[in-house]
């Protein structure tokens, strides 16, 4: 829920003009654009506001799971069971196991994007911001709508952000980082990883309920169906920004 190279989204450059000949400025034919700038500079910018808008949809559903309280995905059931041990906020949590994770990319030899490092902080702002703003839900009329709109809210922002092709959330990025060091199939290392992260949560008093398993079976159909709809062409090679062949797979298992 990686590899960087040179400026995003460079326009390529052609072979070295001649020494010879004529000049085409003295010839007064205008120098060509560079070519694809400009598509270059919007498709920038769309993918830009698909990876934050991602990220802080992504926070907000995870917040709607949280105040239905029929289950949570299984990442933040340990969240919240830390939240319980620690006092800090959910949102807190969720940063600070973010950056954890992100520090095991460094045996893993993965190697972070744009979209790594701000899925650590927005993730758990929105979060944090969308929980200070939802009342107390105590009836149950209300708490399964709750409970569907973020399930299908996450979906939606797993597709825009994962979409925006900036690399994947650490902690998808450390089950690809296990397959490689392994050789273990990504499903048994993803499977694997959240197991032991629900255990772990669930000890500490974090939610597992019904959502959880209804979240288990939808989330990779459903992010699969937003994927297709915010698909963007991806970026020349060589980016400093993007993050080249984010892991779908982790979340877009069968």
């Amino acid at each position: 829920m990686s590899t960087t190279g040179s400026a995003p989204d460079a326009p390529a450059t052609g072979p070295s003009a001649p020494t010879t000949g004529p000049s085409t400025a003295a010839a007064g034919t205008p120098a060509p654009a560079s070519v694809g700038t400009p598509a270059s500079g919007r498709r920038l910018g769309r993918r830009l506001v698909q990876l934050y808008a991602g990220l802080a949809l992504y926070g907000a559903s995870s917040a709607l799971l949280v105040a239905a309280g029929l289950g949570l995905e299984p990442w933040n059931v340990l969240h919240q069971g830390l939240a319980e041990l620690t006092g800090l906020s959910i949102g807190v949590l969720s940063i600070i196991v973010g950056a954890a994770v992100l520090l095991l990319w460094v045996p893993l030899r993965q190697r972070p994007g744009l979209g790594t490092v701000s899925n650590v902080f927005v993730v758990g702002l929105a979060m944090d911001g969308t929980l200070a703003l939802l009342p107390d839900v105590h009836s149950l009329a209300l708490r399964v709508p709750l409970l569907l709109a973020g399930i299908v809210l996450n979906g939606m922002a797993t597709g825009l952000y994962i979409a925006a092709r900036f690399g994947p959330g650490p902690r998808d990025g450390l089950m690809t980082g296990l397959h490689r060091r392994t050789g273990r199939s990504i499903r048994l290392m993803r499977t694997a990883v959240e197991v032991a992260v629900v255990i772990t949560g669930f000890l500490l008093g974090g939610t597992i309920g019904v959502g959880t398993v209804l979240y288990a079976v939808s989330i990779g159909p459903l992010a699969q169906v937003f994927l297709r709809g915010f698909a963007v062409p991806p970026a020349p090679a060589g980016s400093t920004i993007v993050a080249g062949g984010t892991p779908e797979r982790v979340i877009l298992r069968p």
